[in-house]
C-alpha cells in the first residue's frame, strides 16, 4: 500500500456522494454514471496531495481503501438484494434502515443537510446527494428501481408551519417527487408526512397530492395515519401519515396491501431508557429557575413529561411524546424523565432508541447534541417503516 490514506478523502472532496454511490454501486449498470467522475476526483485528489508520483498505483490504493471502508460500516447492503430504492429526503436513513433489514438495497439517496449526511454515512459508508431540487443530482439516480421512498419536508404542511396551501405542486418539493416518479416508473412509492397533512387546509392539500398519484401518474393509493405506540410496540405517541402507491401496471395484485394492524405495547420506557447516570449537562440542578416546579410536578420514574413554559405536563400514558425536530432548537424542547440521580433530559441516543434505532450498532457521530435531538425528531420510527415494508414486500 501507498502512502496516501483516505481517511480525509471523502471530506476533502467536494462531492463524496458520487464517489461513495460508485464505490457502493460499482458492479451495476447504472455505475457508469459515477465512474468517470468518481476515477477524476480521484486522480484530482492524489495529484493536488502528492504533485508527482505514479497516479494509477495511488488512485488504486485509494479505491481499495474505499472499498475497506465502505464495509466498515454497521449496516452493510444485502449481497443478494429482493428488490432495489431510492432514498429521498433521506434524513439519517430510516427509511433505509427498514428497507435493508427487509432485504432491499439502496441504489440513490439525497439530502441536503450536512450534518444528516455525517450521520448517515457514519451508518450506511454513503455520503447522500445534495439538493434534489437540481436537475444536476436528479440525473444521478439511477433509470430503474423497485420503490422510491421519502418522507418529504413537512413544515409547509404541519400545525407548527405556516399553513399555506398550494393549489398545485409547483414551488413546492412534491412537485420534484412527481418528476422523479413520472420520469422513472418505480413499482411501488412509499411517503410519509405528519398527521396534519390530511386536514390541511381543510383537505385541499392532501387531496392534489392523491390526484397527482392517481389522476396524472396512474398509481393505486393507500394511506393510513399510523401510531408509533399503537403499531410498533414503541412507546411514543407519534401519528404520521404513510402513503403507499403501486402501480397497477406492473403490480398486479395492489389491492392485496394492507397496512399493518395495532399490536398490545408490551414495552414501557424503561427498555428505552439509560440505566446509569448520565452527564451532568442533562440534569436540572437545584438552583435553576424552573426546579422547584419541575420538583413538584415530576414525582414518577414510569413516566415521560413535557415543560410547558411554566409548568411540567405529564404524559397520562406513561409514554414518550411525540419527538420534535425543535427539540434541537434549544430552550427546554426535550422530553424530560426522574430517575435515581434527578431530574433531566432524554439524551439524543435515548431519543433515536424511541424511533426505533437500534442502539448497539447505531453510531451517533461527533457533533452538537442540538443536532442529533434535532435528527431524531425528523427521522420516521424505523420499526414501524420496516412493518409496512414488509406488506409491500408480500404485495411485489
Amino acid at each position: 500500500m501507498s502512502k496516501l490514506s483516505t481517511e480525509p478523502l471523502i471530506e476533502s472532496l467536494e462531492n463524496g456522494a458520487i464517489l461513495t454511490h460508485y464505490i457502493s454501486n460499482r458492479h451495476k449498470i447504472d455505475a457508469v454514471k459515477y465512474e468517470e467522475e468518481a476515477l477524476t476526483l480521484i486522480e484530482e485528489y492524489a495529484l493536488n496531495k502528492y504533485g508527482e508520483g505514479d497516479v494509477s498505483k495511488l488512485k488504486e490504493d485509494a479505491l481499495q481503501c474505499l472499498l475497506l471502508e465502505a464495509e466498515d460500516v454497521p449496516f452493510k447492503k444485502p449481497k443478494k438484494p429482493a428488490f432495489t430504492f431510492i432514498d429521498l429526503f433521506a434524513g439519517i436513513g430510516g427509511f433505509r434502515l427498514a428497507m435493508q433489514n427487509s432485504g432491499g438495497a439502496c441504489v440513490f439517496t439525497s439530502e441536503w443537510d450536512k450534518k444528516a449526511k455525517k450521520t448517515y454515512e457514519a451508518n450506511f459508508g454513503e455520503v447522500p446527494f445534495g439538493d434534489i431540487t437540481q436537475n444536476l443530482i436528479k440525473g444521478y439516480i439511477p433509470n430503474k428501481f423497485d420503490i422510491l421512498c421519502a418522507g418529504f419536508p413537512c413544515q409547509a404542511f404541519s400545525i407548527a408551519g405556516y399553513r399555506k396551501g398550494f393549489t398545485d405542486t409547483r414551488g413546492t418539493l412534491f412537485f420534484d417527487l412527481e418528476q422523479i416518479i413520472e420520469k422513472h416508473k418505480p413499482k411501488v412509492v412509499f411517503l410519509e408526512n405528519v398527521k396534519n397533512l390530511v386536514s390541511h387546509d381543510k383537505g385541499r392539500t392532501f387531496q392534489i397530492i392523491l390526484d397527482i398519484l392517481e389522476k396524472k401518474l396512474k398509481y393505486k393509493v393507500s394511506y393510513k395515519i399510523l401510531n408509533t405506540m399503537k403499531h410498533a410496540n414503541i412507546p411514543q405517541n407519534r401519528e404520521r401519515i404513510f402513503i403507499v402507491a403501486f402501480d397497477p401496471k406492473q403490480v398486479k395484485n395492489f389491492a392485496d396491501f394492507k397496512f399493518p394492524s395495532e399490536i398490545p405495547l408490551t414495552k414501557n420506557i424503561h427498555d428505552f431508557l439509560e440505566k446509569d447516570k448520565q452527564p451532568d449537562n442533562f440534569y436540572y440542578n437545584t438552583d435553576h429557575r424552573y426546579y422547584p416546579e419541575l420538583s413538584k410536578a415530576m414525582v414518577s420514574k414510569d413516566t415521560v413529561y413535557q415543560w410547558r413554559r411554566v409548568y411540567a405536563r405529564e404524559n397520562k400514558s406513561n409514554v414518550c411524546p411525540t419527538l420534535t425536530a425543535n427539540m434541537g432548537t434549544g430552550g427546554h424542547n426535550v422530553p424530560l424523565i426522574l430517575d435515581d440521580y434527578g431530574i433531566r433530559k432524554l439524551t439524543p441516543k435515548e431519543c433515536f432508541a424511541f424511533q426505533g434505532y437500534p442502539m448497539d450498532k447505531y453510531i451517533l457521530p461527533q457533533i452538537a447534541n442540538s443536532k442529533l435531538y434535532m435528527q431524531a425528531g425528523n427521522s420516521v420510527t424505523t420499526t414501524l417503516v420496516e412493518k409496512i415494508t414488509r406488506n409491500i414486500i408480500k404485495t411485489l
